[in-house]
């Protein structure tokens, strides 16, 4: 395989890290988000009380007002499309369990972006050497070039 070609793979492979790479910070940041949603509903069930008045998201941006009839009937949503009903106390130790497992998607999700970024500097390293090489093998046939049979000194 020429030294061109191989550049072209590496630079395939660099793309294709770098997609992996951006796909997977989009993940980062999606786990973050709904880490900061289970923190919001954290901080708002300790802090709300029995008869309370809310404003109870209905979708696309329409808000209804609501009393809160008993604090402790907290339904969470526990994931796989499951739902549980808790006590005040109950529904905080389930959103900390979520967010724990959260945290560990995220360290997860970190761990494979840094394999990824070192794979990619790897491959970068690689790439560089090639190109070295490439621009000394042209630099070595441009002295030599003139040499060739029958350009040489002459007796004529």
């Amino acid at each position: 395989m020429s030294s061109q070609q191989q550049l072209q793979e590496l630079s395939q492979q660099l793309q294709e890290i770098q997609g992996a790479i951006e796909t997977l910070e989009g993940t980062v940041e999606d786990l973050q988000a709904q880490k900061t949603e289970v923190d919001e509903s954290i901080d708002a069930i300790e802090t709300l009380e029995t008869d309370s008045i809310v404003q109870v998201p209905l979708g696309g941006g329409a808000f209804v007002r609501a009393r809160i009839e008993d604090i402790d009937e907290v339904i969470v949503e526990l994931g796989a499309d499951y739902a549980a009903e808790f006590e005040q106390e109950g529904a905080i130790d389930a959103l900390e369990s979520k967010k724990e497992r959260l945290d560990e998607r995220i360290e997860e999700v970190t761990e494979r972006i840094s394999e990824l970024e070192a794979e990619s500097t790897q491959l970068e390293q690689q790439a560089q050497q090639l190109q070295q090489q490439a621009l000394q093998q042209q630099m070595q046939q441009m002295q030599g070039g003139g040499q060739g049979p029958g350009q040489g000194d002459s007796d004529e």
